[in-house]
């Protein structure tokens, strides 16, 4: 076994015993403590939690293959993830609020309380699986080719995506989000020490400097440099669908399930406003990967389809010795792990609490109810990517613009009281079929535009017409302070709580996460199929504390 093997295998060891020692006291914890951290992640844990949504396989393997294959059109993400981050300023403390206050622990949860509806939530929580799905194959299948690649073959790709399953889901199903918060404080660890390293040593190893690489690359590759990128107008990428899908990406981020799973995993709201601040100068790593796939032109040339994806390794397996080119693997392997658990955590969440639960008979197994379906999601995308990968690779095409169609539906719903359930759902459905029906008859982008966002701004007019003209529906008796969000100004916990915030709503730290009694009884009310706003009236969490 080489040496890259045996640190590769070394490092993913070590990442199930942190997941173990990250709850080796919250062994009896409930479905908040497992699914959110128990509401108690100060700011390291939910820097480097809220940093994983950046550093993925996507890091190693994407970015550098869309900076060989097409150049500028890959600083969407750096764009998009900075300007995320600065919505989240505002947005991550008023999800935390709500959630807090409420015992909500996912954006189902969330659509429930809303509107009063549970079967909604299940709603959400399926449509929300589709999209998430193809992320979870598609760190499979990033950390299958990482491994096979840092073995030199050895490995085989069948193997390898086995290994990364079986992995992450013992991971997850034990440690949850804690445990996922202590693995990546080691991943942003090791990401920050190769991408830095690789940042220098390649441009010297190959080119003697960046002055001659960057050299090469203006007068050799100029296409690549500036928008559409290489493949011209013909590719799509020009400067329309750039700033469209800046902004669609933008404002999908802040309620991406597993941004939400970060937002609500935080001791307070203070903790999000200062990652918020600082989060954007993270991304500055992500140019590393993107020029470092320019730079496989001069030293890899004639990489074609999934090749690409292969740029940065290509670069890393041909040049360094086998213990660095393990430390550059279990890194870039971490960069699957961390964000494939947070994902099935999401997933198992949403099942658990909004879809499953909806049984009375099951309500008092949650937690035992989310652990299983994160390992039945696992084997699904486990299984899909053996027998039918295009099937959920063309899904991720609409990953990012299908979810967000739930934006009118969840974010105005929380901040406007007119946003009626009838219009939320016929501007949800209308987004989603019309967002469907353009990427898959090959019209995304749409005259130059990103078509998530055309199908946004359509969802957007349905849903408050609807609501403004439409059948009002079922009243709602809840005061606004027991149906809207606001923002948390103050990051003081709740007299007597100890670690978990929640735990001041007179139920413990998972209050409102199964029992249905106690403090945040707002949320068996949503389960139950009625409206009880007295609960959250009488016995929640005070205002001056949510």
């Amino acid at each position: 076994m080489s040496a890259a093997l045996w640190i590769v295998g070394g490092f993913l060891v070590l990442t199930v015993l942190l997941g173990l020692l990250a709850v080796r006291r919250q062994e009896s914890g409930g479905l908040a403590d497992w699914s959110v951290g128990g509401r108690s992640l100060g700011p390291v844990f939910i820097w480097v939690l809220m940093a994983g949504e950046g550093y993925t396989s996507f890091s190693y393997l994407g970015a550098a293959g869309w900076g060989y294959n097409y150049g500028a059109p890959v600083l969407y993400v750096v764009a998009y993830m900075s300007c995320g981050y600065a919505l989240g300023y505002l947005v991550g403390p008023m999800l935390w609020g709500y959630a807090r206050k409420h015992g909500l622990v996912s954006i189902s949860d969330m659509a429930a309380h809303r509107y009063g509806r549970p079967w909604l939530g299940a709603v959400v929580a399926v449509l929300a699986t589709v999209f998430l799905l193809p992320y979870i194959q598609l760190q499979i299948t990033g950390m299958g080719v990482v491994l096979s690649t840092v073995s030199y073959g050895r490995i085989g790709l069948d193997l390898a995506y086995f290994l990364a399953f079986a992995v992450t889901t013992g991971f997850v199903v034990v440690s949850g989000l804690r445990g996922s918060a202590w693995v990546s404080v080691l991943k942003d660890a090791l990401v920050i020490l190769t991408l830095g390293f690789l940042a220098v040593y390649v441009p010297l190893h190959y080119f003697d400097g960046y002055g001659e690489f960057l050299g090469r690359l203006v007068d050799e590759k100029r296409e690549w440099l500036a928008l559409p990128g290489h493949g011209g107008a013909a590719s799509g990428y020009g400067v329309g669908w750039f700033a469209s899908t800046t902004l669609l990406n933008s404002l999908t981020v802040v309620i991406f399930p597993t941004t939400v799973a970060g937002y609500l995993g935080a001791r307070d709201a203070d903790t999000l406003r200062r990652n918020a601040v600082w989060l954007p100068a993270y991304n500055v790593l992500l140019f590393v990967p993107m020029l470092l796939g320019m730079a496989a032109l001069f030293v890899v040339p004639g990489l074609t389809g999934a090749g690409s994806n292969l740029a940065l390794f290509e670069l890393v397996t041909d040049s360094l010795p086998p213990w660095a080119v393990g430390l550059v693997g279990v890194a870039a392997a971490l960069s699957s792990i961390v964000p494939m658990a947070v994902f099935m955590l999401v997933v198992g969440t949403m099942w658990g609490r909004s879809v499953l639960s909806l049984l009375p008979r099951l309500r008092d197994r949650e937690k035992g109810l989310s652990q299983l379906v994160v390992v039945v999601a696992g084997v699904l995308a486990l299984v899909m990517t053996y027998t039918a990968p295009n099937t959920l690779v063309r899904l991720s095409l609409i990953s990012y613009e299908g979810m967000a169609q739930l934006l009118p539906l969840l974010l105005l719903g929380l901040v406007w009281r007119r946003m009626s359930l009838y219009g939320g759902v016929c501007g949800l459905v209308v987004g989603v079929v019309l967002v469907c029906c353009l990427v898959f008859t090959g019209n995304d982008p749409l005259w130059g535009l990103n078509a998530g966002l055309l199908a946004l701004l359509v969802n957007l007019a349905v849903a408050v017409l609807v609501s403004r003209y439409g059948p009002a529906g079922p009243e709602d008796p809840r005061r606004d302070e027991d149906v809207l969000a606001r923002e948390e100004f103050t990051d003081a916990r709740l007299p007597g709580t100890t670690g978990d915030p929640a735990a001041g709503a007179g139920a413990g730290a998972d209050a409102g996460a199964g029992s249905g009694t106690g403090g945040v009884s707002n949320e068996a009310g949503v389960r139950g199929g009625g409206v009880r706003g007295a609960g959250a009236r009488g016995g929640g969490a005070s205002p001056s504390g949510a």
